[in-house]
């Protein structure tokens, strides 16, 4: 399973293809999945996938 995760924002934006800005925003607004641990934002590469699939198809 840690396979799966992703540490920060900046490496969820690598492998989505977004910018860190939209990553946080995306995460702040409740659109994306966040692993909250102190101030450190961990992402499931598994729900980022999910997310971004459900985002293109309701578009």
């Amino acid at each position: 399973m840690e396979i799966d995760l992703i540490s920060g924002a900046l490496e969820a934006a690598a492998y989505t293809g977004l910018s860190r800005r939209q990553i946080y925003r995306l995460a702040e607004e409740g659109h994306i999945p966040i692993i909250r641990k102190g101030r450190r934002m961990y992402f499931r590469r598994s729900e980022l996938d999910r997310a971004f699939s459900t985002l293109e198809t309701a578009t």
